[in-house]
């Protein structure tokens, strides 16, 4: 136990100290802790061996003592020396009678005992006797004087909290995050429809424009082309017709010229 308390304190002075768990070191008795712990609130000693509480120092500042599997049988008087004790477990000892709880009665702060795994628990009207005997006392093994069980640490968490509270949270994140999405769904429907409208549109109007241009060169061409046959066709015609008259003059300008020679 010596070595486990030196170990404890991690070179921190002894009166420094509020809280040693020294658990299942192994001693069957108290050897090592002394007076000098004047700041220690809380002393855990489970599983240890303990047969007797002989020695246990002077611990004006505890409250909370866990003394619960050892082998303790009586010596409960050694406890006195710690007038503030308001929390004790020795459950799991060997404590056979109500006769050996008789030195609690100096704790006026007593608030929790545990005497669970106990002989002393088979006494008839055990209960009652405890309340009665420790009048300061709200808690044995576990329940209060009206058989209510008292609630953890956890619990009153999970009251204050409430998982109602919590669910409530992670639906609302869950509509949150839905409505997020169909948020996000509804704006890229409506930008990819108007950007596929806007490209489509700009494609049937080019199309449009290409297809009339294309349609108004060809009209023109047949046009030109049409309006140039009957020019081009009736010159021709007229040239040709004023060849042909003059073939017959130069014809009788020849003879005519052949006469005169003759």
């Amino acid at each position: 136990m010596e070595k486990r308390i030196e170990l404890e304190r991690r070179a921190r002075k002894a009166n420094q100290i509020s809280e040693l768990n020294l658990d299942n070191c192994r001693s069957t008795s108290i050897v090592g802790l002394t007076d000098e712990y004047t700041a220690l609130e809380t002393l855990s000693l489970i599983n240890v061996g303990l047969t007797t509480l002989k020695g246990f120092p002077k611990l004006p500042n505890l409250k909370k003592l866990e003394l619960s599997d050892n082998r303790i049988s009586s010596g409960l008087h050694y406890l006195t020396t710690s007038p503030k004790l308001q929390y004790l477990n020795l459950s799991g000892n060997k404590i056979k009678d109500l006769e050996t709880l008789k030195p609690l009665e100096e704790f006026k702060h007593l608030n929790v005992l545990d005497l669970f795994n106990n002989d002393a628990t088979q006494v008839e009207n055990y209960r009652e006797k405890i309340f009665k005997m420790l009048p300061s006392l709200n808690f044995l093994d576990g329940f209060d004087c009206n058989d209510e069980e008292v609630q953890s640490e956890g619990d009153d968490d999970d009251e204050v909290n409430g998982n109602d509270s919590e669910d409530e949270v992670s639906g609302g994140d869950d509509d949150a995050e839905d409505s997020d999405e169909s948020e996000d769904e509804d704006n890229g429907d409506v930008s990819l429809s108007e950007v596929y409208n806007d490209d489509l549109e700009e494609d049937n109007s080019d199309w449009e424009e290409g297809e009339g241009g294309d349609e108004d060169e060809d009209e023109d061409s047949d046009i030109d082309e049409t309006d140039g046959d009957p020019n081009e066709s009736a010159a021709s015609v007229n040239a040709k017709d004023e060849k042909d008259a003059e073939k017959p003059d130069e014809t009788h300008a020849r003879g005519k010229k052949r006469k005169h020679d003759g």
